[in-house]
């Protein structure tokens, strides 16, 4: 067997140790595709007040800009699909914040990874990534046949549809490389038809600036009026074009325990959200991501739902 197939396999391996749900890789290159698509996001203003979009634009597409000398991208799938969900009667928050933060988790996997790949490879230089780099991670989980970026812009597979954190290995060796797959979207419009601020522009496009995870989670100012009574109930981010998805009739319970809500995040009624205290908040949200929103931020949303 020759080393870069051995490598290969042992990474594969290795990324089922760790739990991750797939794991595909590409060759390190200049992501000739996503540029003029980014450019013209970033010009229609389609981030919104996300600043930091615009910034590192050479960086995001090439990924020898994050770490040179870098020959793979690693792209790897873990699962958050929730095994119990919020009181029916409940202002709602987006499945991937229940537990602890993904960012913690996935960098925590990520680190020994790179570690077992130096104490079994060799000298490799690289670095992790989750989501809070200028890494296109979509694109690339995309090139190393991961899934396919279906039309509300998420990846998607056909398996286990689209509930997963994406994140990357981004190193200076060389392996073997993965094929795209097909679309698999077909003529379905679900997401598009079922979104309730019209975000998903045209089939593939996003207008970050108009989707509810944007005004819950990015936007720092007052929640424009014209929005109102569009939230359907959504406190923190939003999962309708994936809860609407085909797809994701084929989710699955995750197996990792620190992705496990807090008891009172699903029996928390409306009533009890209207109530919530700073002591509460801490206390549910301790190592959550919906700390990113802070207490003055839930409390915003909800007033802005229920007024």
């Amino acid at each position: 067997m020759n080393p870069k197939t051995k490598h290969t396999n042992l990474i594969k391996n290795q990324a089922k140790q760790l739990g991750f749900l797939s794991c595909g890789i590409s060759k390190a290159v200049f992501l000739e595709e996503e540029a003029p698509r980014l450019e013209k996001w970033l010009n229609n203003n389609m981030h919104g007040q996300m600043q930091y979009m615009e910034n590192h634009f050479d960086k995001r597409l090439d990924p020898t800009k994050l770490v040179e000398g870098s020959k793979s991208v690693i792209s790897l799938l873990l699962n958050y699909y929730p095994s119990e969900q919020q009181n029916q009667d409940s202002f709602k928050i987006s499945k991937y914040a229940y537990g602890t933060d993904y960012h913690f988790i996935i960098k925590d996997k990520l680190k020994s990874f790179l570690q077992f790949i130096q104490e079994e490879i060799g000298e490799v230089s690289g670095r992790a990534f989750v989501d809070s780099a200028p890494v296109l991670d979509k694109a690339w989980a995309a090139k190393s046949g991961l899934g396919w970026i279906g039309k509300h812009s998420n990846l998607l597979t056909q398996q286990v549809g689209s509930f997963y954190f994406i994140a990357e290995l981004i190193i200076d060796l060389e392996l073997e490389y993965d094929t795209v797959t097909t679309d698999h979207c077909g003529t379905c419009t679900k997401c598009i038809d079922a979104c309730p601020t019209q975000a998903i522009t045209e089939p593939y496009v996003v207008d970050g600036s108009k989707c509810i995870s944007y005004f819950t989670i990015e936007l720092k100012e007052n929640i424009p009026s014209e929005f109102k009574g569009k939230f359907d109930d959504w406190m923190f981010g939003c999962d309708i074009c994936q809860d609407v998805c085909p797809w994701n009739r084929f989710s699955k319970a995750h197996n990792e325990p620190l992705f496990n809500p807090h008891p009172e995040l699903v029996t928390m009624t409306k009533k009890d959200w209207e109530e919530i205290t700073q002591e509460t908040f801490s206390k549910v949200f301790k190592k959550s991501a919906v700390k990113r929103t802070k207490f003055s931020g839930l409390k915003r949303n909800i007033n802005f739902l229920k007024d």
